[in-house]
């Protein structure tokens, strides 16, 4: 199964997060993703102005475990995991600080701490969009309670590492930890009351009380611990919060973030038609001078001249055959695949590749998802929107993640990041004068904005069916105005 959200990440950067699902009974997991993006005319984005390197400049890609799925209450739970796993690490590195023991401690803060953030998450999403309003303060008042539960279990583990055999540094990653989950639960807290306020004010005025109380409550603990908080008047403490925040959310997640080994595909096969195509030359060139030398002789003025002609032919031939060569290479091969591994063992991997298509390559299910409104048709015969296709395949092998991961993972996340500030150096400017009728005056000037749209139509396969979402991109000189979702 393929999931897929896109989102503004910032002002001229645009976020796609594609999770790849592998079916527990399926040994070998076989995904196909594509991304058209339809870019208009004006903005000279081409394969002459626009080359594969300045797209994979612009791409940024990370490859990541999906995080295991717990709710709240059950983290909360200390007979299961995840803090029963968390609470035995800590235990036995007690006991037995090895180098075995240390790193399955730090592995065992880092998954809490990541399943933490994204039950919260979820939890905050669910008591939001619940349609059981009369719940709703019920999931509030769990929410508190299974928080505090949390919290007060993890930090209570701390007597067990605080001993002369545990490392300040070995301490250290308890406190990160420590710091991240009280960052987590403001966060959140504050995002609850927010959404309350904006969709449920009458919960919102309940239960506004009780959730600044426990922001309070953490804001005070990491005053007392001589962590970092929010203060109102100091930008130079702000700043340096913000980064530290950045700096513990890395580590957090960083053991669901799988290695990636990236190479360009086909290389054998490309070096081997090169080959072919300078042998191809070569028998072309010697077949002219064996001819002429067996007509003319060797020291002759015409042999000469075929000597000349047939090596200019000879090197024009071998580029030819070369051009040749990589177009066919190009349909067959991917521009990367990457391996993708955790802990040293692969678990799969993916194949990408971007290409300048034109229009009567483009499937008809494409296009027609693409909508084009008849004025853009009239307009689109005479200037042609150019279309980028992004292809992926990505391969999982199912035992490989069991075997290598304790948690139940569902597969992978793509995140890709596109800056689209090449797109935006040939624009307008985004203000545009409008005139409005004015009895005293005669007009107005009012402001307007000219604004563009870039489309993307995704398309993923599963189980040899093919899925087609439309996304468009509103932006001018200014950024990126917002993402509107067709499906």
């Amino acid at each position: 199964m393929i999931d897929e959200n896109v989102k503004i990440h910032d002002q001229f950067s645009l976020e796609l997060k594609v999770g790849f699902v592998a079916r527990k009974k399926q040994k070998i997991n076989d995904f196909a993703f594509n991304i058209w993006i339809f870019i208009p005319n004006s903005l000279d984005i081409n394969r002459f102005t626009y080359t594969k390197d300045d797209f994979y400049r612009d791409l940024t890609s990370y490859i990541r475990l999906i995080t295991p799925s717990y709710l709240l209450r059950n983290i909360a739970d200390l007979s299961t995991a995840p803090f029963s796993s968390l609470e035995k690490s800590f235990n036995t590195l007690s006991v037995a600080p090895t180098r075995t023991n240390k790193a399955n401690y730090e592995y065992q803060l880092k998954m809490f701490m990541s399943i933490l953030k994204s039950s919260l998450r979820e939890e905050v999403s669910h008591t939001i969009s619940s349609k059981l309003d009369d719940d709703r303060e019920f999931l509030i008042q769990s929410y508190l309670a299974n928080i505090q539960k949390i919290a007060g279990h993890y930090r209570s583990l701390q007597r067990i590492v605080n001993t002369p055999s545990i490392s300040n540094e070995l301490l250290d990653y308890f406190l990160f930890g420590d710091e991240f989950m009280s960052n987590l639960i403001e966060f959140h807290t504050f995002r609850l009351i927010q959404l309350l306020k904006k969709s449920h004010p009458q919960h919102y005025e309940r239960m506004q009380g009780e959730l600044l109380a426990l922001i309070n409550y953490e804001i005070s603990y990491k005053r007392e611990k001589g962590y970092l908080v929010v203060e109102k008047e100091n930008k130079k403490n702000n700043q340096e919060l913000v980064f530290r925040q950045s700096m513990l959310k890395k580590y957090a997640e960083s053991d669901l973030f799988l290695d990636v080994k990236k190479r360009k595909d086909g290389v054998w096969v490309e070096q081997i038609l090169f080959s072919l195509a300078a042998g191809l030359s070569m028998i072309f060139a010697t077949f002219v001078a064996f001819s002429f030398q067996q007509k003319y002789g060797n020291f002759t003025m015409p042999m000469f001249v075929a000597l000349v002609v047939s090596y200019m032919m000879k090197d024009r031939i071998k580029e030819l055959m070369r051009f040749y060569f990589a177009h066919k290479l190009n349909k067959r091969y991917f521009d990367h695949k990457i391996k993708i591994s955790t802990h040293n063992n692969e678990i799969g991997w993916v194949r990408e590749s971007m290409d300048f298509i034109s229009e009567r390559n483009v499937p008809f299910e494409v296009l027609q998802k693409r909508d084009r409104s008849s004025i853009l048709e009239a307009n689109n015969r005479a200037s042609n929107e150019r279309i980028i296709l992004y292809r992926t395949l990505m391969q999982l092998n199912r035992e490989s993640i069991d075997a290598n991961t304790e948690y139940p993972v569902a597969g992978v996340n793509e995140i890709l990041r596109l800056n689209i500030s090449n797109y935006i150096q040939k624009m307008d400017n985004a203000e545009f004068p409008l005139y409005y009728p004015d009895e005293k005056d005669g007009f107005q000037i009012v402001p307007g904005e000219k604004i563009y749209y870039l489309n993307m139509i995704l398309q993923a396969k599963e189980a040899e069916q093919w899925d087609y979402k439309r996304y468009r991109i509103v932006f001018n000189r200014k950024g990126i105005q917002k993402i509107e979702t067709f499906e």
